[in-house]
């Protein structure tokens, strides 16, 4: 039980986070809380017993692609017009 209340609370937040990432004019901010979608989501892959591909997700989607994008808007504008 305590674990379904978790994944739900998981799930509002990265919704939560999901509409701050488009709401944001600030490039750079986007990033930062996109990288936090993908670090839910490997959280709940942990909690359904997926170790395998949680640490996949958090490797790649929030390491590696944040990397990539902090890496493009630093050389293209920061603010969105």
């Amino acid at each position: 039980m305590v674990l379904m209340l978790l994944q739900i609370f998981l799930l509002i937040l990265m919704l939560i986070a999901a509409i701050f990432t488009v709401a944001y004019k600030d490039l750079m901010n986007s990033v930062i809380v996109s990288g936090f979608i993908s670090l839910g989501a490997s959280l709940l892959f942990y909690f359904l017993q997926a170790p395998d591909v949680a640490l996949t997700e958090a490797a790649i989607g929030t390491g590696l692609t944040t990397y990539i994008f902090v890496v493009t808007i630093r050389k293209t504008e920061r603010m969105e017009k």
